[in-house]
């Protein structure tokens, strides 16, 4: 699947199991809320805390999928072409950031 096909696909559920997007702000507390929940599965997993019983349930795949759920939807909402804005982003990085790690180690 695609990008395109990805947007399709929460729009065709929003609308007929979702009954319609929440409100763009209130998307983004929901995204605070979800970067959250992945911020606890990393330091979790790859960091110095040590998980709690109740932390054991969630998964590192389920939290990004999350996140990209909700940012999908506030593409949609917001006529963002998430494509299109990649190739945007990463043209910029590319020409901004071309030599900038040559001497990375």
């Amino acid at each position: 699947m695609n990008v395109e096909e990805l947007q399709r696909m929460v729009d065709d559920w929003i609308r007929e199991i979702g009954k319609g997007y929440f409100p763009p702000l209130a998307n983004m507390a929901i995204l605070t809320e979800e970067v959250g929940e992945l911020a606890r599965v990393i330091v979790r997993k790859y960091g110095p805390q040590v998980a709690k019983p109740s932390d054991l349930d969630r998964n590192l795949e389920e939290e990004l999928a999350d996140v990209l759920w909700v940012v999908v939807c506030l593409a949609n909402q917001t006529g963002v072409n998430l494509t299109e804005a990649f190739r945007n982003t990463l043209q910029k990085k590319t020409l901004r950031d071309s030599k900038r790690f040559e001497n990375k180690q």
